[in-house]
């Protein structure tokens, strides 16, 4: 259950910074508000998940997920950038999550 926790954490940091990109574009306080309640959310589930996982493999993780998670949406929904640099090094986040897992 923990790699459950762990991913519904990184999945809900992904949410609270797409909330913040939308506080930051309107200024609406509502934006604001979402993104707390989902970053408190996502470090509940930080937190449940390191009772079955080690703290340094379940933080790289998570990190990872919200990091190429973020910039995934940035590139999909908010028009930033996509560079083959910028994907070639959101792939290496992405191969690693999946080698620590491996690894756990």
């Amino acid at each position: 259950m923990s790699w459950v926790y762990l991913i519904l954490a990184g999945c809900l940091e992904i949410v609270g910074v797409i909330l913040m990109k939308k506080y930051s574009l309107t200024g609406r306080e509502i934006f604001a508000f979402g993104m707390l309640v989902q970053f408190l959310l996502s470090f509940a589930f930080l937190s449940l998940a390191m009772q079955g996982i080690a703290m340094a493999t379940a933080y790289a993780i998570w990190t990872g997920i919200g990091a190429a998670g973020g910039v995934l949406v940035g590139i999909w929904f908010f028009k930033e950038s996509k560079s083959v640099k910028k994907l070639f090094f959101i792939a290496l986040i992405i191969i690693s999550v999946v080698g620590l897992k491996a690894l756990s």
